[in-house]
C-alpha cells in the first residue's frame, strides 16, 4: 500500500483523536469522575457509543455490507460458555483504565495532545501485546 492509501486512515484517526480531546473523553479527571460516580458525562458518551454501535451493526447485517476489499463483513456470535473469560478480561481492562486514567485508544490522543508521559503506558501496552503473542499458544483460551 502506498502512503496516499493510508492517508485517509491518518486523517480519520486524527479527526477522531481531536473529537476525543475536545469532548474530554481522554481527560483523566472525567474518567475518575466516572469511576467515582460523580458525573454522568462519561456514561452519556459511552451510552451514545453503544447505541451507535447497535445501529451500525444492524445496518451492516441488514445491508450485507462488505469491507474495503469487497469481502462480506461477518460478526461471529459470542460463546456463552466463555462468560468467565469475558468477566476476567473486562475486569483487568477496567482496572488498567481506572489506574491509568485512559483506555488504549485515547493514549495516542493524549500523547498527540502533548502529554508525553503517555509514552510509558504505550510502550507497556506494546510490550504486553508482544508478550501475549509469544505466549498465546501456551495459555488457555
Amino acid at each position: 500500500m502506498k502512503f496516499s492509501e493510508y492517508l485517509k486512515y491518518l486523517l480519520i484517526g486524527t479527526g477522531f483523536g481531536f473529537v476525543l480531546v475536545k469532548s474530554e473523553v481522554v481527560s483523566w479527571f472525567r474518567i475518575q469522575e466516572m469511576f467515582r460516580f460523580d458525573s454522568i458525562h462519561m456514561y452519556g458518551i459511552i451510552g451514545l457509543a453503544v447505541i451507535v454501535g447497535i445501529i451500525s451493526v444492524q445496518i451492516i447485517k441488514r445491508k450485507n455490507m462488505k469491507d474495503a476489499e469487497g469481502n462480506p463483513i461477518s460478526i461471529p456470535p459470542k460463546d456463552a460458555s466463555q462468560v468467565t473469560r469475558y468477566i476476567v478480561g473486562g475486569s483487568i481492562f477496567g482496572l488498567g483504565w481506572a489506574l491509568l486514567g485512559a483506555c488504549p485508544g485515547p493514549m495516542f490522543a493524549l500523547l498527540g495532545s502533548g502529554l508525553t508521559i503517555m509514552v510509558i503506558p504505550i510502550l507497556a501496552a506494546l510490550a504486553g501485546t508482544y508478550t501475549y503473542g509469544l505466549l498465546r499458544d501456551k495459555i488457555p483460551h
